[in-house]
């Protein structure tokens, strides 16, 4: 029985240890089936793979990589050392991972050289870890060829080299922004604000943004770190260093920058474009408001002619009752009153034939500081003085000013118009100042009106009053706009009279207000060389003479450059001319001149600033006078610092250019360069 007891508990163990068996089997196969799955993606990487036991170094498995890069079969290597096959060029790499390994338990881009089939050096980049593989405590180490690092390393380069040369070349401004904060700004976006990368790095866009679209901007970025998806095209203004408004388009999208979240924005200057548009909107405004005067203008005309049959008749009868009634008669008084009132009348409708555009009959050579001087001394003048004693009446004039063809009547009618508007905007103590000067305009430009590029007597009103509102500016001219008394007549027709008289002269009109700080009223005249019938005072023209100087002449115009030709040869100089600056400092380069005439501004190329900087490298005693047909800037003063001499005003005349040219000629001790400016 005990024996029986026996068997069958023996026959119970058998049947266990073969359920053990079959489980270790199926264990070993599921052992067998992972490594060789692992086995299988081993053999896709492109880095060199071995696994070694690591009780005595035995290689259990090499990858299809290494057998490609060592000239090894994997039949060959296979339970082999690293020893036996001399894989290590230097012996100690193998104990030097293996003292690695036990320090640290891995090692990370260890440099070893691996020594190919065929004897061939092969620089690597070794990493190793402890893994268990097919039940054995091995040690996995990868080597990637320093070659190839440096292939992909090359290629990287590359692409990035591309890339910047694609974002630095393009016209678009490109910024990578993260947190609105500047990461990125390629050289584009750099000359778009003036600002240099390293200035633009760190610092948030908002700083760059107008305050009109600030807010607006930074809405669309807390919609993008929310995930929201807002407009990634749309227009918005931008403020430059200088302070300048530019208009822009953007693309925005969502990058990934150095591994964190980031906006890619790629920005389109529309600021010419706006700056087009605008200038195309005020060509519309002025065509429409031109076309609105000429027809008020011959309606103004039509109601004149009726209007004069009319008062022809009633002066003419009342001026027979007033020879008929004696001295004393009771009507005697409303006769008088009536003959006031056709005179009145009168003067309305010769505003109206300006307004017209037909009171200027005959045209004559005049110059405007003489109407000035004569309204100053006239009734009319002390009367506005008594009528606004709280203001102070003052003038700066040009001595060289140069003539018009005009009339002085209507011309003296439009300084009284616009002297009376400005003593009338000014509540309390104020001041009105008239000004007289000649400009050169290079270019034409559009204010209140175009105006063409061109010589011109240049005169301007200013007040201190309360400004126009800039809703109004459009219609000031149209008559009977205004609701306050306006000119001498009273009727609302002072400044519609004005914008007549300037048509009929040919000239144009600008106009400058801000509330509360006042308004000037510009006209520009064309110029005329033409003189005055009566003599003027005349220079001894000895005292401008040269002595053979040579003069180097250089402006951009080339009417301006024949002008000063014909004058200074004139004087006596030996003249060259050069079309701008860069032409200059070539010429310079092996020629000497001994006055240099150089324009301020010269477009294209480099201005008179610039140019003289150059020269001065080329000669540092270079002298220099200065013109310009602007008013005195920052640049001319800094020219002046250098070394430059007078500064005169374009249009130019004889004696007033030729001064400064004789006093730098004589101020050389040496033969020297002079320059005088011509715009």
């Amino acid at each position: 029985m005990h024996l029986e007891a026996s068997y069958e508990n023996l026959t119970k163990m058998i049947e266990r240890l073969r359920e053990d068996l079959r489980t270790l089997h199926l264990q070993l196969e599921s052992m067998r089936n992972e490594a060789g799955i692992y086995e299988n993606l081993l053999d896709m990487v492109q880095t060199a793979v071995t696994i070694t036991r690591g009780k005595d170094g035995v290689l259990r498995f090499v990858n299809e990589t290494f057998c490609r890069l060592t000239g090894y079969r994997r039949e060959e290597v296979l339970g082999k050392s690293s020893l036996d096959l001399n894989l290590f060029c230097v012996p100690d790499d193998r104990k030097k991972i293996a003292d690695l390994m036990l320090q640290f338990k891995s090692v990370e881009n260890l440099e070893i050289n691996y020594q190919a089939k065929n004897g061939k050096v092969i620089e690597t980049l070794i990493s190793a870890s402890f893994i268990a593989y097919r039940g054995e405590r091995c040690v996995m180490l990868s080597a990637t060829p320093i070659g190839t690092l440096k292939k992909a390393k090359k290629e990287l380069e590359q692409q990035e080299q591309q890339y910047r040369l694609l974002v630095e070349t393009t016209n678009e401004g490109i910024v990578i922004t993260k947190d609105g904060y500047v990461v990125s700004a390629n050289n584009k976006l750099q000359q778009l604000l003036g600002y240099t990368e390293a200035e633009l790095l760190g610092r948030h866009m908002k700083d760059f943004l107008h305050p009109d679209d600030a807010d607006m901007i930074e809405s669309r970025q807390r919609q993008r770190q929310k995930g929201e998806q807002p407009p990634s095209i749309y227009e918005f203004k931008m403020v430059d260093r200088q302070g300048q408004i530019i208009w822009a388009e953007t693309h925005s999208t969502r990058v990934t920058w150095q591994g964190a979240d980031a906006v890619l924005s790629m920005l389109t200057n529309l600021t010419q474009r706006k700056r087009v548009e605008a200038e195309k909107r005020q060509l519309e405004d002025r065509l429409q408001q031109a076309k609105k005067m000429e027809a008020l203008g011959q309606l103004a005309g039509g109601v004149a002619h009726d209007l004069n049959n009319v008062l022809g008749v009633l002066s003419g009868y009342s001026e027979l009752l007033l020879m008929e009634i004696p001295d004393g008669h009771p009507g005697r008084r409303s006769v008088e009153r009536i003959v006031q009132s056709t005179e009145k009348g009168a003067a309305i409708i010769q505003d109206l034939l300006t307004l017209a555009r037909r009171g200027v009959t005959a045209l004559e050579i005049v110059n405007f500081n003489e109407i000035l001087d004569n309204f100053q001394n006239s009734p009319v003048f002390e009367k506005m003085q008594q009528l606004h004693p709280q203001v102070r009446f003052s003038t700066k004039k040009d001595p060289h000013l140069l003539n018009i063809k005009g009339s002085t009547v209507h011309l003296e009618k439009t300084l009284i118009n616009l002297m009376t508007n400005a003593a009338e905007a000014i509540t309390g103590d104020g001041d009105v100042v008239v000004c007289t000067e000649n400009r050169y305009l290079d270019n034409s430009f559009i204010g209140y009106d175009e105006v063409r590029e061109g010589d011109y007597v240049v005169v301007s009103v200013s007040d201190s009053g309360s400004g126009i509102p800039a809703g109004q500016l459009e219609k000031i001219f149209e008559p009977f706009f205004t609701k306050k008394v306006m000119g001498r007549s009273g009727t609302g027709l002072g400044l519609a009279i004005v914008w007549g008289t300037v048509k009929d002269h040919n000239g144009y009109i600008d106009v400058q207000s801000r509330m509360g700080e006042g308004t000037t009223f510009t006209i520009y005249f064309p110029a005329t060389r033409e003189s005055l019938c009566a003599p003027r005072h005349k220079v001894p023209m000895e005292q401008f003479m040269g002595t053979g100087e040579s003069v180097l002449v250089v402006d951009d115009i080339a009417e301006q450059r024949e002008v000063a030709l014909v004058m200074l040869k004139s004087l006596g100089y030996e003249v060259h001319t050069v079309a701008g600056g860069e032409e200059a400092v070539e010429y310079l380069k092996s020629n000497r001149a001994d006055i240099l005439v150089l324009d301020m501004i010269m477009n294209p190329g480099i201005d008179g600033l610039e140019t003289y900087r150059r020269i001065l490298e080329i000669n540092p005693r270079q002298k220099a006078v200065l013109v310009s047909g602007f008013s005195e800037t920052s640049r001319v003063r800094e020219a002046q610092r250098l070394g430059a001499g007078a500064y005169v005003k374009k249009p130019y005349l004889l004696e007033r250019s030729a001064c400064p040219l004789k006093k730098s000629s004589a101020a050389d001790t040496e033969p020297t360069n002079a320059r005088l400016s011509l715009r």
